[in-house]
């Protein structure tokens, strides 16, 4: 039987509120190798930060032409987890409230619905801010490189 290949994602993202600076990180392991991706973010949410996270590993594995079978996204978001189950409503709505206006981050929600219905995910819901502990945690390690990215360029730039 061929092994199947997965690419494993660790993605989250955070924001200042006072000043809207988020960061975004992901990691992700594909064929026993580890890429780390992060970036800042003007004017913008924790959530779009959230959703960014993941939308910057897709596009690296797109961009890439990783071969696999299927990716597997860990994320303490539920707001990107679900995303998985309300799709079908979401493109239905056209990604319109029932007001009319559209869903919150909705150029970030169809991004990510576009490759959802492209690419074989699946969404793995962990638990946020977890404590250090002797075995090896990437969602602790994507949380805390997304919060030091702003620290590092609020300290660097407003101190």
């Amino acid at each position: 039987m061929k092994e199947k290949t997965i690419i494993e994602v660790y993605s989250d993202g955070s924001c200042n509120p006072k000043f809207k600076i988020g960061g975004w990180a992901a990691i992700i392991f594909f064929q026993n190798k580890k890429m780390i991706l992060k970036g800042i973010q003007f004017n913008t949410t924790h959530n779009r930060m959230e959703l960014l996270g993941t939308i910057k590993a897709l596009e690296y594995i797109k961009e890439n032409s990783l071969k696999f079978n299927y990716i597997k996204i860990y994320s303490d978001s539920q707001y990107l987890v679900r995303l998985l189950e309300r799709k079908e409503k979401l493109k239905k709505s056209d990604f319109l409230k029932k007001s009319g206006e559209p869903i919150q981050n909705n150029d970030l929600v169809k991004n990510i619905v576009t490759y959802i219905d492209s690419m074989h995910i699946e969404f793995v819901k962990v638990k946020a801010h977890q404590k250090k502990s002797d075995k090896k945690n990437f969602n602790r390690e994507v949380d805390i490189l997304s919060r030091n990215l702003i620290r590092t360029y609020i300290k660097e730039n407003f101190s």
